[in-house]
């Protein structure tokens, strides 16, 4: 009599498929280019203070070991259980502090889903056109890019003379926050520069009054103090 056992082995493990060699390499190949090109679009677009280069290294790595990972489940559903399980117990404590980087994490893998499904010319023409449209909506950022100034005088007429300065040297100027304590004012205010001119920054801070002057892109990078 064929137990429950029985039927289990001779219905998953006995007839286990193999993967084709010519479609694995194919995917395999394909995920690498594609993951330099993620890394590539990555690189171009990057935005934030302090490149770093493993991130990057990791999206390529990242599109071809996902790659590997469900060519190897799509054989066998025993197989893909274990794997499962296996993952599980991975815990991944890197802290993600900039949102774009998830966009590159998610692109890799499903690049990596993709071609492994053997959905070839929807990876490659869909890892394209986000590429493009990336790389078009990173350039249109960086044309006018609003910076926060923070200034700090010593009372309200430094103020009014820095204010009314930087209104002339700039094409754009909003108030975010205003902190008054004893003796000492700060503004921080949300500017948009004529092109890239930040050479008023030095004039600013000779203004009598004015205590210190920061220019801070929104990306975290320090222009001029």
């Amino acid at each position: 009599m064929v137990s429950f056992n029985d039927m289990i082995r001779s219905r998953f493990l006995e007839n286990f498929q193999g993967i084709d060699l010519t479609q694995m390499i194919i995917a395999l190949l394909l995920s690498l280019v594609l993951g330099l090109l993620i890394f590539f679009v990555y690189k171009k677009c990057y935005q934030g203070v302090l490149y770093s280069p493993s991130f990057g290294i990791s999206l390529v790595a990242l599109a071809m070991i996902t790659t590997l990972i469900i060519l190897a489940v799509s054989t066998n559903v025993i197989l893909s259980l274990g794997m499962v399980g296996a993952l599980s117990i991975v815990r991944f404590r890197a802290a993600i502090k900039d949102p774009m980087d998830l966009v590159y994490l998610f692109w890799a893998i499903a690049v990596g889903i993709v071609l492994a499904a053997n959905a070839l010319h929807l990876a490659i023409i869909a890892s394209i056109i986000i590429a493009v449209v990336l790389i078009i909506l990173s350039s249109i950022g960086k044309v006018d890019d609003p910076y926060m100034l923070v200034l700090s005088f010593s009372d309200e007429e430094a103020e009014k003379r820095a204010t009314s300065f930087v209104s002339k040297r700039v094409k754009k100027i909003r108030v975010k926050s205003k902190t008054i304590t004893p003796g000492a004012i700060e503004l921080n205010f949300e500017v948009r520069l004529n092109g890239s001119d930040t050479s008023f920054i030095g004039e600013l801070a000779s203004i009598e009054g004015v205590r210190n002057v920061a220019l801070v892109s929104y990306g975290g990078d320090y222009l001029n103090t």
